[in-house]
C-alpha cells in the first residue's frame, strides 16, 4: 500500500491559512462534531522560510511567525500588538491621515517581484537598522478586515544589482575609454607619419631633383647626397620609434624577459624612479598571447604608478611556481584607497583586471607596508608555455 504524499505548502499558500487564522474563520473545519485543524495551520505556518505577518485595520500586528521575527530581529512576542510601521516603513502622509496596511504597499514604493502584488518596501529592523523587503499583501474580510503580508529580505540580492551595476558602468566607462584611445593613437601615427617622415620623404624628393639638375660639379653632386643619406638615417630611426610605441621589437625578437628590461629602463630614464626587476629569462618563455598580456599589465602598473604614487622606488618581481606565473610590482608611495579602486574613471587598474581575467587569473590591489601600493598577479600558464 503506497503512503500518501505529503503536501508541498509554499509561503504564500500558508499566508492564507494566517490570514483565516486572523480573521477568526478556522482553515480546515472539518464537518460537525469532528475536531478542528488549527494546530495543524498553525504549524504550517510556523515552519515556512518566509516571514508571514497579519495585521488589522488600525495597523496592529495581530500575527507574526517565527520567520518574521527573525527577520526583523526581534521576537514573535514583541511583535503581536506592535504598529506594523515598526517593522515596515510607512507611507508620508499628511497630519490626522489614516491609512490601512494596505497603504505600505501602494505603487510609488515601487513594483518589485515577478508577481504582479510584490512591492518593494523598507523595513526596519528592531536595532532601527533599514533593509530592502520584497512584500505582498491580501485581504481577507470576515467582519472587520484584516491583511496578511509575506515579506522577503532582499538585501544580498540588491548588493548584487548594485554591483553588476557598478560593473556595467565600469565597462561602458572602459569600452568609451578604448574607443577614445585609439583615435587618439590613430590621430598621433598620422601626424608623426605627417610631420616626420612625410616631411623627410618630401626633402629627399627635392635633393633628388636637385641631383637630376645638378650641372656635374662633383662637390655639389657629393654634398646633395650626403643630405639625402641624412635625411633616409633621420627617416628610418623615425620609423623604428613610431612601429616601437605600437608594440615592443623586444617582445618579438627577444621574448617578455628583454621586452621587460627595455620597459624597466625606459620608465626610470622618464621619470628617474630607481625600478628593480627580478625575473628569470627562463621562467618568461611564454606564447604571444600570455607574453603581450603579461607585457601591458607591467606596462599600465608602472604608469599608475608614475601618474599616482609619487613614489620614489619600484620593485618587480616575476617568478614561476609550478605552473603558475606570480607577479608582485611594489612601490613606497602613498598608498591606494579602497575608494580609488572602485572610481569609474580608473580605467587603468579596470584595463589590468580584465587582462588578468581574460588569462582566468587573480589579481589582487592594495596598501603595502609599511606604506605603497602592492599589486599580487597569478596567472595560469598550462596553455601558454613554449
Amino acid at each position: 500500500m503506497k503512503r500518501p504524499r505529503r503536501p508541498r505548502v509554499s509561503g504564500r499558500s500558508a499566508a492564507w491559512f494566517l490570514t483565516g487564522l486572523a480573521a477568526g474563520r478556522w482553515p480546515g473545519r472539518r464537518a460537525h462534531g469532528e475536531p478542528d485543524t488549527v494546530p495543524a495551520s498553525s504549524q504550517i505556518v510556523n515552519h515556512v522560510s518566509e516571514a508571514i505577518i497579519s495585521a488589522d485595520q488600525s495597523n496592529t500586528i495581530v500575527m507574526a511567525n517565527p520567520a518574521a521575527a527573525a527577520l526583523f530581529g526581534t521576537s514573535v512576542e514583541r511583535m503581536v500588538g506592535s504598529p506594523l510601521g515598526h517593522y515596515i516603513e510607512g507611507p508620508t502622509q499628511a497630519a490626522g491621515a489614516t491609512t490601512e496596511p494596505v497603504d505600505f504597499f501602494r505603487p510609488g514604493s515601487g513594483r518589485a517581484g515577478r508577481r504582479a502584488t510584490d512591492y518593494a518596501v523598507t523595513g526596519v529592523r528592531g536595532d532601527g537598522e533599514r533593509f530592502p523587503i520584497e512584500g505582498s499583501i491580501s485581504r481577507a474580510n470576515a467582519g472587520a478586515p484584516f491583511y496578511t503580508v509575506v515579506m522577503r529580505d532582499v538585501s544580498e540580492r540588491r548588493r548584487v544589482q548594485e554591483k553588476l551595476s557598478r560593473s556595467n558602468d565600469q565597462l561602458r566607462q572602459l569600452s568609451a575609454a578604448l574607443q577614445t584611445i585609439r583615435e587618439e593613437e590613430r590621430t598621433h601615427i598620422a601626424r608623426e607619419l605627417h610631420d616626420d617622415l612625410g616631411q623627410l620623404l618630401a626633402s629627399l624628393r627635392m635633393d633628388l631633383t636637385l641631383l637630376q639638375q645638378a650641372d656635374g660639379t662633383p662637390g655639389d653632386s657629393l654634398r646633395l647626397m650626403r643630405g639625402m643619406e641624412d635625411n633616409l638615417l633621420t627617416a628610418i630611426t623615425s620609423l623604428r620609434r613610431i612601429a616601437t610605441n605600437l608594440r615592443p621589437r623586444a617582445l618579438d625578437e627577444g621574448g617578455l624577459y628583454f621586452a621587460l628590461q627595455g620597459l624597466r629602463d625606459d620608465f626610470v630614464e622618464r621619470y628617474a624612479i630607481p625600478t628593480t626587476l627580478l625575473a628569470d629569462e627562463a621562467e618568461l618563455r611564454l606564447d604571444d598571447a600570455a607574453s603581450t598580456a603579461i607585457f601591458r599589465i607591467v606596462q599600465e602598473a608602472l604608469t599608475n604608478i608614475a601618474r599616482h604614487a609619487e613614489a620614489t622606488r619600484v620593485m618587480m618581481n616575476l617568478f614561476r611556481l609550478n605552473s603558475d606565473l606570480l607577479i608582485t610590482i611594489r612601490d613606497d608611495g602613498r598608498g591606494i584607497r579602497p575608494e580609488d579602486m572602485e572610481k569609474a574613471e580608473s580605467l587603468g587598474l579596470i584595463g589590468m583586471r580584465e587582462r588578468v581575467w581574460a588569462m582566468k587569473g587573480e589579481i589582487t590591489i592594495g596598501a603595502d607596508e609599511p606604506q605603497g601600493t602592492r599589486v599580487d598577479i597569478v596567472l595560469p600558464l598550462h596553455d601558454h608555455l613554449v
